[in-house]
Parts: C-alpha cells; sequence; structure tokens
C-alpha cells in the first residue's frame, strides 16, 4: 500500500456492495425459511412411513443442512466488507491528518514517505550553526521521524485490511467454487470468525483514546446509511468516541440507557441476602469492631454501585424529557458508562453549534448515581451566560468523564486521579473542537475542588485547548504559577469563599506551611492556593458566607461572573 492508493482510494462502491449482498442475504433467507416450512417441515408432519420416506427425509434434512450453511456464507459478505471499507476509512483518515499536520509544521513528504524540509540558516549570520541551532535541528529530526511513523501506521493498517479483506473473500469464493461452502462445518467457522470480529473488524471502529481529528475525518467519510448502522450495532463506542458529532453520541448513549438502567436492576434483583459482616462466627467484639468480610464488602459495594447507577440514569433521563418544557434547553448525552462508579457527560444546549462552551468538571464524590445535582449547576450557568450575552448561545457540559476520588481520606490526597485524568480530558476538549461547526466557539473550562486539580493538571501537562480556565474551591492545581498552565494568566480566574473549608487542605509539605490561609503566598495541598497572589491570574469575588458547594447559587456573585467569563464579558 502506497500514499497515492490511499489517498485516491473510494469506499461508495464497496458499501453499495455490502448493501446488494445483505438484500441478497435476506432474500436466500427467506427461499430458505420457504423450503424448511413448506416442503422439509409438511413432509415431516405428513405421517409417510416406511423405507422411501425414511430416504426422503435423509435427502430433505441434507438439502436444508446445505441451504442453511450457504446462508451462513452468504451472510458473511455483507459484514466483511462493510467493517472492511470502515478501516479502509480509518486508515485514510490518518494519513491525511498526518500530512496535513506535516505540511503545517513546514515538512515535505514523498511518494514513498519519506519526510523532509528545508535546512534553516544559522542564527548568527556568517557563522557555523550555534548550540541553539543544533538544537532546532535535532527536534526537527525527531519530528520528521514521528511524522514518518505515523504515515508508515496509516500505510501498515491499510495494508492489513486490504490483505485480510482479499483473503476472506477468495476464502468464501473458493468454498462456493468446490462446495465446501455447503458443509455446515465450514459455514459455522466464518459465522464465528463473523461474531467475535477477529483481525480486521478490532481496527474498523477507532479505538477511545484515538486522536478526535482521525475519528473526525473518518465518520464524515462514512455513507449516512453506514453511520446509522454503527450507531444501532456499536452504540458504546460511537457514544463515547471523542471527535462524534454530538448529535450522534447523544443518539447512541440514548439507546443505552434503557437496557442498562434493566441491566443495573437485575443485577441488583440477584444479589442475594446480605452475608456475615466479620468473620463467621467470630462473637468476640461488635458490629462496629467486627473487621468487614471481603464477602460483605463484595455485596456491599455492588449493592452501591447498582442503586447509583439507576439513581444516575434516571435523572438523565428526566432531564432529557424536561428538555424543552417550560424554557429548559435541549441536553445530550455525550457520553455515559454505568459499570463501578459510573460516569457521565451531559450537554446542556449543543456545543457543536454553540458560540460559548463551557465544560465543568466536578471533584470528590463525582459518580453516575449524582450527576443531577452536577447537571443542574450546568443549566445555571447556562442562564447566567444568557444573561450576560442574550444574543450568544452557551453549551454548558458536566464532565464526569474520569475516576473521581470518592472519599477526602484518603483518595482526594492522592493527585492519581487526576493524572489518570489529563489524557481523556484533553481528548475531550480537543473532540469539541473537531465536530464544532463554524466558526470556533469560545471554550472555557471549569474546576471545583478536587475537579480543579484534574483541570490543572491537564492544563499542566497536555495543553489544553481552551479559551479560559477558572478553579472554584480549590485545593491547588498542580502549579504555582498561572503562567504554567499553558494559557495566558490574564485568562486564569480563581475563587474561593470566606466559609470553604477547602483552605484548610494544607500541603503536606512544612515548608509550604507560610502564612495563614488568605496571606499571598500559602500553599495548598496541590501547589500554591490560585487565589492568592503569589500565584497570577484573576480572583474572582464571591458572597460572605459562601462555602464549599455554593459557588452555583442562584443570584450569587460567583454565579454571575460566571456568566461573564464563559462569555468573554469579563476579561
Amino acid at each position: 500500500m502506497d500514499i497515492q492508493t490511499l489517498q485516491r482510494a473510494r469506499f461508495d462502491e464497496v458499501f453499495a456492495a455490502a448493501d446488494a449482498y445483505a438484500r441478497l442475504a435476506d432474500a436466500f433467507n427467506g427461499h430458505h425459511d420457504t423450503w424448511k416450512s413448506g416442503v422439509e417441515g409438511r413432509t415431516l408432519s405428513s405421517g409417510w412411513a416406511g423405507d422411501s420416506a425414511d430416504r426422503a427425509r435423509t435427502s430433505l434434512k441434507r438439502t436444508t443442512v446445505k441451504l442453511s450453511s450457504a446462508a451462513g456464507e452468504l451472510g458473511s459478505i455483507a459484514p466483511l466488507l462493510r467493517e472492511g471499507a470502515e478501516a479502509f476509512m480509518l486508515a485514510q483518515g490518518k494519513l491525511a491528518n498526518a500530512l496535513a499536520d506535516a505540511k503545517v509544521d513546514g515538512y515535505q513528504v514523498g511518494e514513498d514517505g519519506s519526510v523532509s524540509w528545508e535546512p534553516s540558516e544559522s542564527s548568527v549570520p556568517g557563522q557555523g550553526p550555534t548550540v541553539e541551532d543544533m538544537a532546532r535541528q535535532q527536534v526537527r529530526e525527531m519530528q520528521a521521524i514521528a511524522y514518518g511513523a505515523r504515515i508508515e501506521q496509516a500505510l501498515k493498517e491499510a495494508d492489513h485490511a486490504d490483505r485480510t479483506i482479499a483473503e476472506r473473500l477468495r476464502a468464501l469464493t473458493e468454498d462456493a467454487r468446490t462446495g465446501k461452502g455447503l458443509d455446515l462445518g465450514a459455514a459455522g467457522i466464518d459465522m464465528m470468525r463473523r461474531l467475535h470480529r477477529e483481525d480486521l473488524v478490532a481496527s474498523a471502529v477507532p479505538k477511545r483514546g484515538s486522536s478526535p481529528s482521525e475519528v473526525s475525518s473518518w465518520w464524515k467519510g462514512l455513507p449516512p446509511e453506514e453511520q446509522q448502522r454503527l450507531i444501532r450495532t456499536h452504540p458504546e463506542e460511537i457514544g463515547n468516541l471523542d471527535g462524534i458529532p454530538v448529535v450522534v453520541r447523544d443518539q447512541a448513549n440514548r439507546s443505552m440507557l434503557p437496557k442498562t438502567r434493566e441491566a443495573m436492576q437485575t443485577k441488583l434483583d440477584h444479589l442475594g441476602p446480605e452475608p456475615p459482616y466479620g468473620p463467621v462466627g467470630d462473637y468476640s467484639v461488635g458490629p462496629l469492631g467486627t473487621p468487614e468480610s471481603e464477602e460483605h464488602r463484595q455485596w456491599r459495594i455492588d449493592g452501591t454501585n447498582a442503586r447509583e447507577s439507576i439513581k444516575g440514569i434516571d435523572a438523565i433521563q428526566a432531564r432529557i424529557d424536561a428538555g424543552g418544557k417550560d424554557g429548559r434547553p435541549p441536553v445530550y448525552l455525550m457520553g455515559f458508562e454505568a459499570e463501578g462508579n459510573g460516569r457521565a457527560i451531559v450537554a446542556v444546549n449543543n456545543p457543536d453549534t454553540a458560540d460559548n462552551v463551557v465544560t465543568y468538571v466536578p471533584g470528590t464524590g463525582a459518580r453516575l448515581g449524582g450527576i443531577g445535582g452536577d447537571v443542574e449547576r450546568s443549566d445555571r450557568m447556562v442562564k447566567s451566560a444568557m444573561q450576560a450575552s442574550p444574543k450568544e448561545t452557551t453549551s454548558s457540559i458536566t464532565w464526569v468523564g474520569y475516576s473521581a476520588p470518592q472519599t477526602i481520606v484518603p483518595e482526594a490526597a492522592m493527585d492519581v486521579f487526576a493524572r489518570n485524568a489529563e489524557g481523556q480530558l484533553h481528548s475531550f476538549e480537543t473532540g469539541l473542537r473537531a465536530t464544532h461547526e463554524g466558526e470556533p466557539a469560545r471554550q472555557t473550562i471549569i474546576g471545583h475542588s478536587y475537579g480543579s486539580t484534574t483541570v490543572g493538571y491537564a492544563m499542566r501537562d497536555r495543553s489544553l485547548p481552551v479559551d479560559g480556565v477558572m478553579f472554584v474551591g480549590s485545593p491547588g492545581t498542580g502549579v504555582d504559577h498561572a503562567k504554567d498552565l499553558g494559557i495566558a494568566p490574564e485568562r486564569v480566574w480563581a475563587g474561593r469563599g470566606d466559609d470553604d473549608s477547602i483552605s484548610w487542605a494544607r500541603s503536606p509539605d512544612p515548608g509550604d506551611l507560610t502564612g495563614d490561609a488568605f496571606s499571598s503566598d500559602n500553599h495548598l495541598m496541590y501547589g500554591r492556593d490560585p487565589v492568592n497572589g503569589g500565584f497570577g491570574g484573576n480572583v474572582i469575588p464571591t458572597d460572605p458566607g459562601t462555602g464549599h458547594s455554593d459557588y452555583w447559587k442562584e443570584r450569587s456573585t460567583s454565579l454571575r461572573v460566571m456568566g461573564n467569563v464563559i462569555t468573554g464579558e469579563l476579561g
């Protein structure tokens, strides 16, 4: 496979052929059913007996088996063609993005995939290259190698898909030519391959974590009927994939809600009676002093997770149903998982068409079961933004798309949750850029409590593509200076109420415990306090008596300021 072949490949005819084979398979299945009920079935129920009847039944059964086998073989072709075309298109999108990125960075890509660039002159005219020049040259060389690897990987994936499709089509053709395809065993092997989606199909739908720009290119290239087929057959993957349009993710995830609720209810119904709390037969101490048995612990966790998942699903469904009623905006379900503590990403208004998009990242305790209260905060931010800029549309997204700490001690004192979320948050924000229609939206991100640490880590290490960031009730953002967040300090805002207990989340390093909670240079659990002078950025006002969960109170100063920041009216 070479660059030009992959670039020029068009797959409309492949999808059309798949549709034709699917119709043929449906028609053949109809004839098979007619034969089985109208010929074999009537013969078996006719009461005919004797040697001739036995020989006839054996012959009819043999024909029925052959028809069943042929139906299975014929039914294998359409999925193979569709999934092969999807894999080709994914590789094609990866290649297109690699070539575009290389061009933007000033590289030229040859037909053979080689990457080159024009050498730069010495920064000191008339002299040889300086140390800085050589360092820049090394960076260019490393970038060229990386682009070459991306291009090579795309070509390898396309070549793999090409060879796999060809091999399977040849095998099906050979089976048809030799009659092997009429053997139920051979047909069964092909059926198992199709059901297990081995080799080729594993790469047909992009994996979660794939580049949103590549996912977007792949999705846009699919025919509409193929997109709808994937929504029906792969709702879990499509609904949680960054780079897929919001309305598509919403359609896929909504289809999962009733099925998932039913599964969680079944899990709850089959949980069984409560097992012994402590070791069986240990009555030396009371229940409070008895160590919890592993069996009881698992029973408790499974029950809590199932009940919380049902609670979250019901809250999401209720908010979906309320959209468009009593002036409430519509919502879009951009992400959804029920296992464990559960995750959910819910947008108030469509971020793909909004002028302003804000992502709200909650902190400790965030899970599917609490999504109702978090979405209510997004509703209030949309209302505040509309009051700040009535002529613009705003979408507010509640992002419980990561595994948040569930306890203050010890989990919220561990930064592993923030570190693990960096890639997920970067992919999500990048995906919003990739799917937005028209002019780019003004993109803001707000982190609350541990969520502000999660946001800070992602900005520090991944350079989130946002136009502004706000931290409220923060125990620290992972940096000591706003300038280290990868964004201009004037685009950073922070607020903390005078009654917010987060000020007691002090640094574990005794050398950092300088000043009182509101001094100009005190440090919290995850770095310098972002509301104090040494951090930089802007400090937003809050009302007297504002506690840790009060920033979204109706008519509060902090909520009004949020609306102004989101719409660009402030700063």
